[in-house]
């Protein structure tokens, strides 16, 4: 553990994703008497600082990125040198904060204003102690959802589906009640790219859904040079499109979640 300062109650790490709003989360924890370290960056540089001083508590904002937040606090608890860590997750929507809670159940859960008691109690109470949940990492959690459950699919939902294959069932197998998929507009789309050609020729009608639908483009694993992780990506950017999320539907096929840049 980081060398206490003088007089402090200990040394603590906010993380928090956007630095303009995170002055009051960081001076509620000096009001309780902590020292306070803070970085800007991406999850690399935030994983990077805390291996080179380990805090005695963490303090984790779930109002922006949540499931940012979430990871850096999985990965805390699968660390041997940060299991023991105490973490205060802040703020966030209440099923966000629920699904990070099935993860970290002994994790302490606040708003920015009674953060400092929860840090105190924390930081006291988990001293010492060897019992912390270690949460499944991203692999494990990913081999348990069904496919509907990876790309988005709630019940009842409304599906946009372009090029599926012959065996689309088979590639979804299970749904929630009520999934209906269409030829035409929905606010979920799930666009099946088999090769390069394809790709090329859809870029712009692809771009137009974008603006009004989540964009899953889903592409056939194995398919040499043709499509790739990296060739969709970039030849996407080209038309503005950026991708967020990405995910293995089956032992066949992978999907790339797409939403147009902002100007």
């Amino acid at each position: 553990m980081a060398t206490k300062t003088t007089g402090l109650k200990g040394n603590v790490r906010v993380i928090h994703w956007r630095a303009a709003e995170a002055g009051a989360l960081l001076e509620e924890c000096r009001k309780a008497g902590f020292e306070v370290d803070y970085v800007e960056g991406d999850g690399a540089a935030i994983t990077r600082a805390i291996r080179a001083r380990v805090p005695d508590g963490l303090v984790i904002d779930l109002s922006r990125k949540p499931s940012h937040g979430r990871e850096v606090g999985i990965w805390l608890r699968r660390a041997k040198a940060t299991r023991g860590v105490p973490i205060v997750f802040v703020g966030g929507e209440p099923e966000k904060v629920e699904a990070v809670q099935a993860l970290l159940p002994d994790a302490a859960y606040c708003e920015v204003g009674a953060v400092g008691a929860a840090l105190r109690r924390v930081v006291q109470g988990g001293a010492g102690r060897r019992d912390f949940v270690t949460p499944p990492g991203i692999m494990e959690r990913g081999l348990a959802k069904t496919a509907a459950q990876k790309l988005g699919i709630a019940t009842g939902a409304a599906v946009r589906v372009v090029e599926a294959p012959r065996d689309f069932p088979e590639l979804l197998g299970a749904v929630p009640e009520g999934v209906t998929f269409q030829e035409d507009a929905a606010p979920l789309t799930l666009w099946f790219v088999e090769g390069r050609a394809a790709l090329l020729g859809s870029l712009r009608e692809m771009r137009l859904a974008a603006a009004s639908t989540k964009l899953w483009l889903v592409w056939r694993k194995g398919n040499g040079r043709e499509v790739t992780q990296n060739v969709l990506r970039e030849t996407a950017r080209e038309v503005g499109l950026v991708d967020y999320k990405i995910c293995s539907v089956d032992a066949r096929w992978s999907g790339m979640l797409f939403a147009r840049k902002r100007a």
